[in-house]
């Protein structure tokens, strides 16, 4: 009886058994691998040898190209009675502004009319001149001078017409209109409804193509020896973090700004897309090298800082991904150098390696 017995159990242990194998192969952890999507989102740089360098950090501020601007000054008085634009705006050439009530105005369009009626009057003179002379009652004389009265009347018309064009005069409306003289941006308003103008008043408006912009930069007496002219600049502004502009150092002031104790340096850049505003802030990194051997680097965003420690992640294919702790030897802004522990040309993850580090932790 009791073999009977043993055997059903001996089964139910075997059956156990294999179903517990089973179960252990089917929660197996699967091995991280970068899969395509994620690929196209992260960046992979080789280490590679970089003579060493001490990044400069200098301040600055963005304002429009001096050189790509115009200022607008009314030549008449009077008072604003409209404007159609705003600060920030783009405008045209040609495009209408405002509109100016002004005296001269009148006194322009009275004396058009004066001149307009003094000519009808001396080509009735002239003709008759040339009638007397042709019977040998009026002399050659008599002739030249009418019609020399009749050259300098339309002579003066032509001005008055052409200041009235000048101005852009509405005759309908009784206003001058002022137009943009160039196309571009309003980077300064100084005008309202309402508003005086007088001889000596300041600009109306600025308009600027903002296509390339200047970056003023604080020099201090200390960092003197460390900027030259046509130096090769980053600019990076807290209005893009982690971007980075490129520009030359394109002018050195002879003497220091007395206000701000500090040498002004002006870099030219292209603003492409239009990013970099006149009134931003800027920060300006300049590279010296400091000569000597030539050390592994990477870039300095590649580190990852994690419970105290710096890592990297050092990508083989798709599946091997290694976290390496890392211990460089010199860091700046742009780089990280090693004498020891990387090796050259080793490939890197250097963007959203984060997440993959953290992938990689869980």
């Amino acid at each position: 009886m009791k073999k009977f017995i043993l055997l059903p159990i001996l089964g139910l242990m075997l059956v156990y058994g294999c179903g517990k194998k089973e179960e252990i192969k089917d929660t197996k952890d699967e091995k991280f691998c970068i899969d395509k999507e994620l690929k196209e989102k992260i960046t992979i740089e080789a280490v590679q040898k970089r003579a060493v360098s001490e990044s400069i950090n200098l301040t600055g501020n963005i304002t429009y190209n001096a050189d790509h601007v115009v200022q607008f000054n009314s030549l008449v008085e009077g008072i604003i009675t409209k404007t159609t634009f705003s600060l920030g705006d783009y405008v045209k050439k040609g495009q209408v502004l405002a509109e100016i009530k002004s005296t001269e105005l009148n006194s322009m369009q009275s004396e058009s009319k004066s001149l307009q009626s003094q000519i009808s009057v001396a080509q009735r003179q002239l003709q008759s001149s040339k009638s007397m002379f042709e019977d040998g009652i009026a002399s050659q004389k008599d002739l030249l001078q009418a019609q020399s009265e009749l050259d300098v009347l339309k002579s003066s018309l032509e001005n008055v017409k052409a200041n009235l064009a000048m101005f852009s005069a509405s005759s309908e409306r009784a206003v001058f209109q002022i137009k943009a003289p160039t196309e571009g941006y309003i980077v300064a308003k100084n005008i309202s409804p309402g508003m005086q103008i007088t001889e000596g008043s300041e600009p109306l408006f600025t308009i600027s193509d903002l296509k390339e912009i200047w970056v003023l930069v604080n020099v201090y007496t200390s960092n003197l020896k460390n900027v030259t002219q046509d130096m090769l600049v980053d600019v990076t502004t807290p209005a893009y973090p982690g971007e980075i502009f490129k520009g030359k150092i394109a002018m050195l002031a002879k003497v220091f700004d007395a206000d701000e104790h500090v040498l002004k340096a002006r870099i030219v850049m292209e603003n492409k897309n239009l990013k970099l505003k006149p009134g931003m802030t800027a920060d300006i990194i300049i590279d010296k090298s400091l000569g000597g051997e030539m050390l592994a680097s990477l870039p300095a965003k590649a580190a990852i800082f994690d419970n105290n420690r710096d890592y990297i992640l050092i990508y083989k294919d798709d599946c091997t991904i290694e976290t390496r702790e890392i211990n460089p030897v010199i860091k700046n802004n742009n780089w990280i150098y090693f004498d020891k522990g990387v090796k050259d040309g080793e490939m890197v993850i250097t963007k959203n390696h984060l997440l993959i580090h953290e992938r990689l932790k869980n």
